[in-house]
C-alpha cells in the first residue's frame, strides 16, 4: 500500500498494482499415435503358418504331408479327428509332433476295459490337512489330448468325451468346467484286431470332424526314416514354430475366408443325398454340413486360396461323410461301403431338394 497526502491532516491509501505474474513455462508436449487392437491374421498369414507347422511335423513324420496338412486343418476348423490304421504307422507320433509345433500342451489317454470315465475327466478328491474337497483335473485337461486305441473303452468311458467334443467343456457334479483352447481330440482305432473292442456309437463318430488313415510310408521314405532315427528320435529335440494364441488367430482368420452361394449349395447337395441314397441306412447329419463347410475354409487358408471352391469340398467330402454312414447289411446294396457312395454323390449332377 502507499499513503499520498492532500493536506496537512489528510491521507489517502492508494492500492499498489499487484506485481507482475510469471509467464507459465510450456511443457513440451509428446504426440503419440492411439493404440489399435491388433488385427486379426489374414488367409495368407495363415497359409505362413499352416507351412512352418507342416515343414516342422515333416521332421518326424516322412512323407505323408497330406494327412500332416489334414490334420492342420482340423484344427484351424476347430474339430477333432479319427484316425483308423495299423500299429506303429506314426499316429501317436502326428499328434505329438502337431501338438510340440504349435506350442500347445499335449496328453496322452491309453484306452483299455477297465479304463473309468473318472480316469479321462478327474474326479473330486478330499484333502485331509486342509478339509476342503478339490476336483483334480484328469488328462482330458490339455489342449490336444491323444486318445490311443478308443474302441478299447467301454461305451462308458467313451461317452465321457461327448460333453468335451461337442460343447468345449466338462462338467463334473454340479460345476462344470472350460477347457483351454485351442482343444483338439485325436483319437486312434485299430480296424484289423477287434477282439475285445467296443464299436464307437454314432453320436460319439460325429463328433469327429474328420477320419483318415495314415498308411505304410513308400520304401524310398521308409529308408530316410530309418537314417533319420538313428541317432535318435527326432520328436524329442522338436521346437514350436507357433504359440496357442498365433493358432487361435489363425481359426479365427479361416472363418472369413468367403464360400460362395454355389459353393455352400454344393455342400448342402453332398449331404442331403446321402439322406436319401438307397444303400444307406443313416445319412450325414447337419453337423456334416458345417464340418464341410468349416473344413473347406480351413483347407482354402492353408492353401493360401482366396476362396472356397466347389472342387476342394469334393476333395474334403470323402473324409469327413462316411464314417458318419451307415450302409445297409442285406440286399443289392450290401457290398458297398460309404467311401464309395459319398464319391458317387460328388461326381453325380445336379442338385439335391
Amino acid at each position: 500500500m502507499r499513503a499520498l497526502a492532500f493536506g496537512k491532516n489528510a491521507a489517502v491509501t492508494v492500492p499498489l498494482p499487484p506485481p507482475p505474474s510469471p509467464e507459465p513455462q510450456k511443457r513440451a508436449r509428446i504426440s503419440l499415435p492411439p493404440i489399435l487392437p491388433a488385427a486379426p491374421p489374414a488367409a495368407g498369414d495363415v497359409r505362413v503358418l499352416a507351412q512352418r507347422v507342416i515343414e516342422n511335423v515333416e521332421t518326424v513324420i516322412v512323407g505323408k504331408r497330406e494327412q500332416i496338412t489334414l490334420a492342420l486343418a482340423v484344427l484351424l476348423a476347430e474339430g477333432h479327428l479319427l484316425v483308423e490304421d495299423v500299429p506303429g504307422v506314426a499316429k501317436t507320433m502326428l499328434a505329438r509332433a502337431i501338438a510340440a509345433s504349435a506350442g500347445c500342451s499335449f496328453k496322452r489317454i491309453q484306452c483299455t476295459p477297465d479304463l473309468q470315465p473318472q480316469d479321462v475327466l478327474g474326479e473330486a478328491s478330499f484333502d485331509a490337512q486342509t478339509g476342503r474337497t478339490e476336483f483334480r483335473f484328469g488328462p482330458l485337461f490339455s489342449q490336444f489330448v491323444l486318445v490311443d486305441e478308443i474302441n478299447r473303452a467301454s461305451p462308458r468311458t467313451q461317452s465321457a468325451l461327448l460333453e468335451a467334443m461337442g460343447e468345449g467343456m466338462v462338467t463334473a457334479g454340479n460345476v462344470s468346467y472350460r477347457l483351454q483352447k485351442p482343444f483338439m481330440v485325436m483319437a486312434t482305432q485299430n480296424p484289423v484286431e477287434q477282439e475285445g473292442t467296443f464299436r464307437l456309437p454314432e453320436a460319439q463318430k460325429d463328433r469327429f470332424l474328420a477320419r483318415m488313415s495314415i498308411g505304410y510310408p513308400s520304401a524310398a521314405d521308409e529308408k530316410r526314416m530309418v537314417e533319420r532315427f538313428r541317432r535318435g528320435h527326432p520328436i524329442e529335440a522338436l521346437q514350436p514354430v507357433a504359440t496357442p494364441d498365433l493358432v487361435l488367430k489363425c481359426q479365427e482368420a479361416t472363418r472369413g475366408v468367403p464360400v460362395a452361394d454355389e459353393v455352400n449349395e454344393f455342400i448342402l447337395h453332398i449331404v442331403r443325398a446321402t439322406r436319401s441314397h438307397p444303400a444307406l441306412v443313416l445319412g450325414a447329419s447337419p453337423r456334416a454340413s458345417l464340418g464341410l463347410y468349416r473344413a473347406g475354409q480351413a483347407m482354402a487358408a492353408i492353401r493360401g486360396e482366396d476362396r472356397v471352391s466347389a472342387a476342394l469340398i469334393g476333395d474334403l467330402a470323402a473324409f469327413i461323410l462316411p464314417h458318419r454312414l451307415i450302409v445297409r447289411g442285406d440286399g443289392a446294396q450290401s457290398n458297398r461301403n460309404a467311401g464309395e457312395i459319398v464319391g458317387e454323390i460328388v461326381l453325380r449332377p445336379g442338385r439335391a431338394a
